[in-house]
């Protein structure tokens, strides 16, 4: 299936939120991520992605409209070469292969862009899809972490998964 990874735009905000109202959308992400998803909320998210100079942060668009969001937020401080992978896909587009070429794009733009050295994601552990999508673009599993979230009332474990820059001969992973 065709995509193209845009820069945010205010008109995508109707389409956002019919994407992102979803409850099996916010299940494995953080508490931020509202349910129902409104209008509203796109507009709110969409002005915060304009305007935040340490991410970079694209639409996942199919036929005009957004449908997923994808996005490498750089870290400070010691941390300053590292950026958080974060991405999400409306449940009618699981399955085809997107966030998978999308990650790999935002990956490589993202280590020009940003200037980082690694990019990590910290995927529920019982996200099989999710880890499946990181392992398909070169991440590594760094470590679990037991007991690390507290959502729906519930514990469960998280991973590390990190994508360096360059592997020992230069080129990038």
């Amino acid at each position: 299936m065709r995509f193209a990874l845009c820069e945010w735009k205010e008109d995508f905000a109707p389409s956002l939120a019919q994407s992102a109202n979803d409850a099996r959308v916010g299940r494995f992400l953080r508490d931020g991520f509202p349910y129902p998803y409104t209008e509203q909320d796109a507009r709110r998210y969409i002005e915060a992605a304009l305007r935040d100079g340490a991410s970079l942060s694209r639409a996942i668009v199919v036929d005009g409209r957004a449908v997923g969001a994808v996005s490498l937020t750089k870290m400070s401080n010691v941390y300053e070469k590292n950026a958080e992978l974060g991405y999400w896909l409306s449940p009618d587009y699981w399955g085809r292969g997107i966030m998978t070429e999308a990650v790999r794009a935002i990956c490589r733009e993202g280590f020009d862009a940003c200037g980082v050295e690694r990019i990590y994601a910290e995927p529920f552990a019982d996200n099989a899809a999710s880890r499946r999508v990181l392992e398909k673009c070169g991440f590594a599993l760094e470590g679990v972490l037991r007991k690390s979230i507290y959502k729906g009332g519930m514990y469960h474990d998280s991973c590390i998964y990190a994508r360096l820059r360059t592997a020992d001969n230069g080129a990038i992973q």
